[in-house]
């Protein structure tokens, strides 16, 4: 990881996007302006405006609020998207020492959507799994916009089942908008890839956590996801399809994909509802782009409870609630249904 590390220490990945700003957040942005203009201003020993860069915040504030507590589903997936929210490389760097990353599926090549290794999570051993999605154009070239192939899946699935040999919990970062659908990607067994994943994880003898950190597509993301605790950040999404993919088969139309995100039901609280995700991980006001550090205290307090929970179990309890869980995914809804 020595190139990426660096790259992400120096500034140079995310240097240019820190202005980026959604339609929907432009009025904050607009009065965040405002305020870092007043303070330069209030430099000045005549100048005493203290009070109105206190009104113009506390304004912020509850602009804030009154936009993050009432987003549509189609800005939900926006901001699940911003280039600016924390990627697996950002988590690993700030969560993970003394990373050592592992590479190749033993099979055919490197996937670098996919990133793979072993470090410390505290003073606790961790094996590693996160999906990059890259900033850059180079880096979104480089990682393939998040897509994994197969030889990622299989790394994935090579460092997971090593890490179950050895009794070492197992963390993924989820980022997909799903699988890579190229031609190479099929002809190398793209859904065998996914489902040996799906299967196999089910056996592994280790603690499992899934963070989804921006998007959860469809089987791209359950690829790694097959676990004992499956958390979504607060403004993040999980969905059996992107939006775009799913307007282009209903509609043939993926600039339809804002209709089909409000039938998707994508956010944190629904998955929660269906038990599709176990908990939410709360993010700062605005979104953890606006306060990546406070959201990574945040991250880090929800996984060290979760591990520390699932550390208690005896591994045939583990494996046995493990399979239970994802079992009973789906049977209230048809419950509902059969009643109505």
């Amino acid at each position: 990881m020595d190139r990426l590390s660096s790259a992400f220490a120096s500034g140079e990945i995310v240097s240019d996007l820190n202005h980026f700003t959604l339609d929907f957040e432009k009025p904050v942005r607009d009065l965040e302006i405002q305020i870092k203009e007043l303070k330069e201003a209030s430099a000045r020993p005549e100048l005493d405006i203290s009070r109105e860069i206190k009104a113009l915040e506390k304004k912020v504030n509850t602009l804030i609020q009154e936009i993050y507590e009432n987003l549509s589903p189609w800005e939900r997936v926006q901001l699940s998207r911003h280039p600016n929210r924390p990627h697996a490389v950002d988590f690993i760097a700030d969560l993970i020492e003394d990373f050592h990353e592992v590479k190749g599926d033993r099979r055919f090549a490197n996937d670098p959507a996919v990133i793979a290794g072993f470090g410390y999570f505290g003073k606790q051993r961790v094996a590693i799994v996160g999906i990059e999605k890259g900033r850059k154009t180079k880096e979104k070239v480089h990682h393939n916009f998040g897509m994994p192939r197969p030889e990622g899946y299989r790394k994935a699935l090579r460092v997971m089942k090593m890490a179950g040999s050895f009794g070492i919990p197992i963390i993924t970062f989820v980022d997909t908008p799903g699988a890579y659908p190229g031609i190479g990607a099929e002809e190398r067994g793209q859904s065998q890839a996914i489902a040996e994943n799906l299967a196999e994880l089910f056996d592994v003898q280790s603690p499992i956590i899934s963070l989804v950190v921006g998007e959860g597509g469809s089987g791209g993301a359950l690829g790694i996801a097959i676990a004992d605790r499956v958390l979504m950040m607060e403004y993040s999404i999980y969905s059996v399809i992107s939006p775009e993919s799913c307007a282009s088969i209903l509609w043939a139309d993926p600039k339809k994909a804002e209709t089909a995100a409000n039938a998707l039901q994508l956010g944190p609280d629904k998955a929660v509802e269906l038990k599709v995700a176990d908990g939410i991980v709360p993010e700062p006001p605005g979104g953890a782009h606006k306060d990546q550090k406070r959201a990574m205290e945040l991250v880090r307090k929800s996984l060290e409870k979760e591990l520390k929970d699932l550390l208690k179990l005896p591994t045939k309890a583990l494996l046995d609630a493990r399979f239970k869980k994802f079992r009973e995914m789906g049977n209230q809804t048809i419950i509902e249904i059969k009643e109505s």
